[in-house]
């Protein structure tokens, strides 16, 4: 821990040497500040609301700064929201809120974090490719969300806004040339008007880059991403009552190999940047995804009143071929046989569709009401591959895959109010009923091999639920620009079922949903005419039936199904300085505390004795993996002028958290991430009309190598057991140039 803190300590410093250089450089401050001018819009409650208006413990990233260190997916967003984490597998990406998610073992959870795109909702993680590019903003909600976004909001919500058509013709075009992982990033955008009423933004998005683990295997470096990303926006305005505003995505990804690397069971995560995997007989490791994202947003106006309507539609079809690095940790460089395998052909489908109106604002009382619907369809194929050298005396090679099939239809009815008691005094009150069915079927058989390793089963079900998300906030402003909050509120996610672990049957097909109560208060803060916003929230959020999915070694399968109850509770704060023009300094950190109440009948973890059983296990008091008390970053940026006709910018980005573990079973040995902080740094220069641009771009400079995911491989499924860890991406440096015009 003392090298991590020398790593924060120096981060911090760096940081510091940015914010007392800027001032001396910058122009000093103007008499009149705007206190305007700082001030983020967001749509967290339907409306546009000024961030420090909104009662709700979030964090705004702007579409600039990811686009300045080139992030291109959801993961990029954990540096810079604090009690968020962004767990990293070869199957999906989870996003967890305050210490609460979704396991992606279970490939057909919805998400207790869900993630909605302009509006649409899309609750599974290959629906967030497109998204990720000439964007808006993201906004991050802490906490469930069910009153207002609705479905699957238990732990809180990520709501994407795409970059819409502007009033005037302009375009942009950016090369980014990575030298860590030799390879390209192309991206750039035309915008403007078509006629008088009718305007377009078309954007895309090409990356071609190789990885960062080397494969001896293959002489391949690990993994290859190979990106398209193509989104056209279109906005009808016939008249000052109605809009209409249209957006068609398309995504294509193929990633040529994996993240996984070989650890020993005996000592704590050292990982190495190179791995040993042989083509399996399901063909090379990867990923193929292509999806489509099409929404329709319309806002008519009857009177003072708004009615909006948002259409959405959703298609993928994903393939994701796993293996596991051969290496023999502590072999000399000796491999193991690629003894096990498997691979997820992908289906999606969803249509949706929400209407709601918007009372006007500035009186005594004020609505928002509506409905929801959305049908979808899902199918996901396994294929599982075994060439077990020794498998109770003899070689095995065998096969077995599974389909599962699920169609769901849920709507829901919500509505919130807002009672303006004074000028300094508010009572927020939303409900939503949410009605879920689901009707799903699953079955495995063995496709060659001598005999079936694990069980071969079948299994059917349906569901019927409803749901009641209420949440209560008051709300007051005791001084002009300070305002207090305090709220009650409840979230729900759907039951479901499982789909993807061999040997299930109709008793152990479904899981029930799960529910969330949170309390929790807060500051937002103003001051010094908009140069000092503070934000703090304290929060007491408890989860009961929460879904889990859990990694048994002995026999390489998961066990899927509710835990009774847990609790998080803790404390986020932000903090924003700008202490003159063209610069400012923003930091937010988070500390959690949080346990299983009650989880009888649980996986054992590694730390428990011998003699564990599940049936008898309970893992009340014990923390829940991939959680790590503190979390925090802190980031400034300057601008300095260079004569008449160039600028610098500078932004350095530190963020960082305290360990956790990162294996199901809690192993204190190879399941523990050790606390970390990564630093990030870009420094451009550019014209001072913002025609042209070149920068440097360093992400992770201080190299650290974090898992992300870790398992145990056991005996004797492969011949040599080791711990498997998802290795996330070292440093890497990159140059970039672009023009606007």
């Amino acid at each position: 821990m003392k090298a991590q803190s020398q790593i924060l300590l120096s981060g911090v410093a760096a940081i510091a040497m940015l914010a007392s250089a800027a001032p001396a450089m910058a122009q000093a401050a103007s008499d009149e500040a705007d206190s305007n001018a700082n001030e983020i819009i967001v749509t967290a409650q339907k409306r546009e609301q000024n961030l420090q208006d909104v009662p709700i413990s979030m964090e705004v990233v702007s579409g600039q700064r990811l686009d300045d260190f080139n992030s291109n997916d959801i993961k990029s967003v954990m540096n810079y929201t604090p009690n968020v984490f962004v767990q990293s597998t070869a199957g999906n990406d989870v996003i967890y809120i305050r210490g609460f998610g979704s396991p992606p073992a279970n490939f057909a959870f919805d998400q207790s974090v869900s993630l909605y795109v302009d509006g649409v909702y899309a609750g599974r993680s290959r629906q967030a490719q497109a998204p990720f590019f000439d964007l808006a903003r993201v906004e991050v909600l802490r906490g469930p969300q069910g009153a207002l976004f609705g479905k699957n909001t238990a732990a809180g919500a990520v709501s994407v806004v795409s970059a819409g058509p502007t009033r005037d013709f302009e375009g942009k075009l950016t090369a980014n040339y990575n030298f860590d992982f030799k390879g390209t990033d192309f991206s750039g955008y035309l915008s403007g008007p078509i006629t008088d009423t009718l305007g377009a933004r078309l954007a895309m998005k090409v990356v071609n880059q190789d990885g960062y683990i080397h494969n001896l295997a293959t002489d391949h470096d690990d993994p290859e991403i190979k990106q398209q990303l193509l989104r056209l926006t279109l906005k009808w305005e016939p008249s000052s009552n109605f809009d209409y505003t249209t957006k068609i995505e398309y995504a294509n990804r193929d990633v040529i190999g994996g993240i996984t690397v070989s650890s020993p069971l005996t000592s704590e995560q050292n990982p190495h940047r190179t791995r040993y995997l042989d083509k399996s007989a399901l063909g090379d490791e990867g990923t193929k995804t292509k999806s489509w994202m099409i929404s329709g947003t319309g806002n008519l106006a009857i009177g003072d009143y708004t009615l909006t309507s948002v259409t959405g539609y959703s298609w993928f079809n994903a393939n994701i071929v796993n293996g596991f690095d051969q290496t023999i940790p502590g072999g000399g460089g000796a491999v193991t046989n690629n003894s096990v395998y498997n691979s997820f052909p992908e289906r999606f489908e969803q249509y949706s569709q929400e209407l709601r109106i918007l009372s006007p604002t500035g009186r005594t009382f004020e609505f928002i009401a509506g409905a929801y619907y959305d049908h979808g369809k899902y199918r996901l194929d396994q294929l599982q591959g075994f060439n077990i050298a020794n498998l109770f005396g003899s070689p095995y090679f065998g096969r077995i895959d599974s389909r599962f099939n699920q169609t769901s239809e849920s709507w829901s009815v919500f509505g919130q109010g807002t009672l303006n008691i004074a000028d300094t005094l508010r009572v927020i009150g939303s409900l939503r009923y949410s009605h879920t069915s689901k009707d799903a079927d699953f079955a495995s058989h063995l496709v060659y091999g001598p005999f079936a390793i694990r069980p071969i089963s079948s299994a059917k079900g349906s569901l019927s639920e409803g749901n009641v998300d209420p949440s209560v906030t008051v709300q007051y402003d005791i001084a002009p620009r300070i305002m207090v909050y305090a709220t009650y509120g409840r979230g729900s996610k759907s039951g479901g079922f499982v789909s993807n672990t061999l040997g299930t049957v109709d008793s152990t097909f479904s899981f029930k949903p799960e529910r969330s109560t949170n309390y929790e208060a807060g500051i937002k803060s103003t001051l010094l005419d908009g140069k000092l916003i503070a934000n703090v929230s304290v929060y007491d959020t408890q989860f009961k039936n929460l879904q889990v999915s859990v990694y048994q070694p002995e026999s390489s399968s998961y066990l899927t199904g509710n835990a009774a109850s847990a609790t998080s509770k803790g404390i986020e704060g932000s903090l924003s300085i700008y202490p003159a023009p063209n610069f400012d300094i923003t930091a937010s950190g988070a500390y959690q505390d949080i346990k299983y109440d009650d989880y009888p009948k649980a996986a054992c973890l590694a730390s428990q004795p011998i003699t564990c059983t599940p049936q008898t296990n309970n893992l009340a008091g014990f923390p829940i993996a991939y959680t790590s008390k503190w979390t925090g970053n802190i980031s400034a940026h300057g601008r300095f002028d260079l004569g008449d006709a160039l600028k610098l910018d500078i932004t350095g980005v530190a963020a960082g958290r305290s360990k956790y573990f990162d294996s199901d079973d809690q192993s204190p040995i190879f399941g523990v991430q050790k606390g970390y902080v990564k630093l990030d740094l870009r420094v451009q220069l550019a014209a001072q009309d913002d025609s042209w641009f070149v920068a440097f771009v360093g992400k992770n400079l201080t190299n650290e190598l974090t898992t992300g995911s870790a398992f145990r491989l056991p005996e004797p499924i492969t011949a040599a057991s080791r711990a498997i860890l998802y290795l996330e991406p070292p440093r890497n440096l990159s140059v970039e140039a672009g023009i606007k015009f």
